[in-house]
C-alpha cells in the first residue's frame, strides 16, 4: 500500500460519486492527510441494495481527520454540479483536485488549462471490485478483482505530482510501481487468483509477450502486398460514408490533418477509412495509403447510430461499444466533424 505523506492537508478536493466504491476510496485516502472533500453524488437517502449515502460517506471522511462537504450532484444538470462548485468555493476556497469521469476530455482540458490545472485520467489495469461490478459481474466476481483501494493509491500519488504532469492516461498499476510498489497481492481481494482485466484496457502487452517467449518464437514480420477485401454489399454504412465523403473539403482537412480507420463488426462490415490529410480528403473500404492516426472498433449499427448523432462518441467509448487506440486528441476532433454532418444523415 501507498503511504500517506501528508501533503494533502489543506487541499480542497472535488470528488463525484465519492458516497460509495471507488469515489469514497479516494476520498477516504486524501482526507487521511487532512484534505477538504466534497461529495458530489446522487444518493442522499438509503438505497435498498447499495449501501452509502453522502451523510453516511462525510462521517467516515471526518472521522479519519478529513472534512466533508456533502452535495447532492446529478453529473448530468449543468446547475447541480455549478451549485456544488459554489457551495465549495464558499467553504473551503477554491478548490485545488477534482475526480470525474471525462476521460474523453482529458487531452482537451489539459491543453486549455496548461499551467494552471492538471488533467489526468486514471485506468485501473484489471476489474475493481464494487457494488456496480456485484450486479454486472454476478456471483464470484470478486475473486477476480482488486479492491478500491488500488485506485485510491493511485490517485494519490497522481495529486502529488506537480501541474507539469498533465494530459496523461494513467495505468494504477504503472504508476504505483514508479512509485516503488512491488507486491499488487496487497490490493486483491482473492491474492493468487486470475485476475479480469478492465473492460476499457486491451489484453495485457506483457502477457502477449510472455506467451511468444513461453514458445521460444521470434515474431517474423514480412512485407507483403495489401489484399484488397471484397467489395461490401450496400448499405447504412456505405451510405453514411457515402454523406460523408460529399461533406469533405479542403477546410475540413486543414482543420483535422489526421486518418481515421473504422473496423466495424456485424452486417456490412469491415475496414473503412476516412483520410482527412490528403488533399480533399477521401474514404473508401479497406486499408488507407498512410497508416492511420486512429482505430476505431465498432459495430456497424453503433457506427451509424455515431454518425447520425443519435449515439455520441463520448458515452460510446465510456460504455465499452467504441474502442479507440491511437491518437486521442485526433479523436476528439473527429467528433466534430460528426456534430457537423448529423443534420445530413
Amino acid at each position: 500500500m501507498l503511504p500517506n505523506t501528508g501533503r494533502l492537508a489543506g487541499c480542497t478536493v472535488f470528488i463525484t460519486g465519492a458516497s460509495r466504491g471507488i469515489g469514497k476510496a479516494i476520498a477516504l485516502k486524501a482526507a487521511k492527510d487532512g484534505a477538504n472533500i466534497v461529495i458530489a453524488a446522487k444518493t442522499a437517502q438509503p438505497h435498498p441494495k447499495l449501501l452509502g449515502t453522502i451523510y453516511t460517506a462525510a462521517e467516515e471522511i471526518e472521522a479519519v481527520g478529513g472534512k466533508a462537504l456533502p452535495c447532492i450532484v446529478d453529473v448530468r444538470d449543468e446547475q447541480q454540479i455549478s451549485a456544488a462548485v459554489e457551495k465549495a468555493v464558499k467553504k473551503f476556497g477554491a478548490y485545488t483536485i477534482a475526480k470525474y469521469g471525462m476521460s474523453m476530455y482529458v487531452l482537451g482540458m489539459a491543453e486549455e488549462f496548461k499551467g494552471e490545472i492538471a488533467v489526468n485520467a486514471l485506468w485501473p489495469k484489471t476489474a475493481i471490485h464494487t457494488a456496480a461490478m456485484d450486479m454486472l459481474g454476478g456471483p464470484g466476481i470478486e475473486s477476480q478483482c482488486r479492491k478500491v483501494d488500488i485506485i485510491a493509491d493511485a490517485a494519490y500519488s497522481i495529486f502529488q505530482k506537480p501541474k507539469s504532469f498533465t494530459g496523461n492516461f494513467v495505468i494504477d498499476e504503472n504508476i504505483l510501481k514508479e512509485e516503488g510498489i512491488e507486491n499488487f497481492d496487497v490490493y486483491a481481494i482473492k491474492p493468487g487468483h486470475p485476475l479480469q482485466p478492465d473492460f476499457f484496457l486491451d489484453e495485457y502487452p506483457e502477457a502477449v509477450s510472455k506467451k511468444v517467449e513461453s514458445t521460444g518464437a521470434v515474431p517474423e514480420f514480412k512485407e507483403e502486398k495489401l489484399q484488397l477485401q471484397p467489395k461490401p454489399r450496400s448499405g447504412a454504412v456505405e451510405e453514411t460514408f457515402r454523406i460523408v465523403k460529399d461533406s469533405l473539403s479542403d477546410d475540413v482537412v486543414k482543420a483535422t490533418q489526421a486518418i481515421y480507420l473504422f473496423e466495424l463488426s456485424g452486417e456490412d462490415g469491415g475496414t473503412w477509412f476516412l483520410d482527412l490529410k490528403s488533399k480533399g480528403g477521401n474514404v473508401g473500404y479497406g486499408e488507407p495509403s498512410d497508416q492511420a492516426d486512429v482505430v476505431m472498433s465498432m459495430t456497424t449499427d453503433d457506427f451509424v447510430k455515431m454518425f447520425s448523432g443519435k449515439l455520441k462518441p463520448t458515452m460510446a467509448f465510456m460504455s465499452g461499444k467504441l474502442k479507440i487506440k491511437g491518437n486521442m486528441a485526433l479523436a476528439i476532433k473527429l467528433e466534430k466533424l460528426m456534430n457537423q454532418m448529423n443534420a445530413r444523415l
